[in-house]
């Protein structure tokens, strides 16, 4: 299944498919908005609320880290997310937060998984309908089948770094805070970037309307970069949430999903965890 569909698409799929709508959206650093809120203010109608940070681990001290599978199968059973549904996520805005539960959701093994590509705003330039108030849904069972193959963790990446492990980490940060020339939004936390990384800031993959660039100009940005198909490639980010939108790009344009992998930790970890090695610069 193709990761990505239309507002046209999923208005007319949710007429003849069984599908699950869900509004995955959530503040990102230097935004102030009541997700929650928004929802019951207008939403695409049947869709429920998809909380990242309530599909975390409560015990990370890191931000909105995966959850065991044990917490997000049942999770994901609350809100209705059976196998053999069709779940497509949006953002109120954007593409980000989706696209982290997007990723989220295929890790725990569900196979039917997409992001509204554009967000809410698209289908509001669709002319498609809204609806408002609480969401309303139904359990229904998920069963949890993680592939922690597309999963990095601090040790990979430090085996990447120092050449145990092949494999390019791109970085969906901006590029003056890859290069350490801004302050990370999280207090404590030193700017710069892993040694290898190559700086990918996620909007650059984005038109102006929030839609990713055609496909043929992203493989050129990838091929920029040094991504081949046979290439293993970690997405890394702030706190593994914008890195997500790498992997749903790289996914669009059919890389191998085997060798598409997240930094769940990202910078927040790698740059509190001692001697962790740092560049700042280019």
């Amino acid at each position: 299944m193709h990761p990505l569909i239309s507002a046209s698409d999923l208005a007319q799929a949710m007429q003849h498919d069984n599908v699950l709508v869900l509004d995955a959206s959530m503040a990102l650093p230097g935004q102030a908005f009541d997700p929650q809120q928004r929802f019951a203010n207008g939403h695409i109608a049947g869709a429920v609320r998809f909380d990242i940070d309530q599909f975390s681990d409560p015990d990370s001290p890191l931000p909105h880290t995966i959850p065991g599978q044990a917490r997000f199968a049942a999770l994901a059973t609350e809100r209705g997310m059976a196998n053999d549904r069709r779940i497509v996520f949006y953002d109120q805005d954007g593409m980000a937060c989706a696209a982290r539960a997007w990723w989220l959701t295929t890790l725990f093994g569900h196979d039917r998984v997409q992001v509204l590509e554009g967000g809410l705003p698209a289908w509001k330039s669709a002319g498609l309908p809204l609806e408002t108030g609480p969401d309303l849904t139904a359990p229904a069972r998920f069963v949890s089948r993680p592939r922690y193959g597309r999963l990095r963790g601090t040790g990979d990446v430090l085996d990447i770094v120092e050449g145990r492990v092949s494999g390019l980490i791109l970085d969906a940060r901006s590029r003056n805070r890859f290069e350490g020339r801004d302050p990370e939004p999280r207090a404590g936390i030193q700017s710069g970037h892993m040694p290898g990384a190559r700086s990918l800031p996620y909007p650059e993959l984005l038109d102006d309307k929030g839609r990713f660039l055609p496909a043929d100009t992203l493989r050129d940005i990838f091929a920029r970069l040094g991504v081949e198909s046979s290439t293993s490639v970690t997405c890394s980010c702030g706190s593994g949430m914008t890195a997500c939108m790498i992997a749903l790009a790289l996914a669009n344009v059919g890389m191998d999903a085997q060798k598409v992998a997240v930094y769940d930790g990202s910078w927040a970890e790698w740059a509190s965890t001692p001697d962790s090695p740092i560049v700042v610069g280019a």
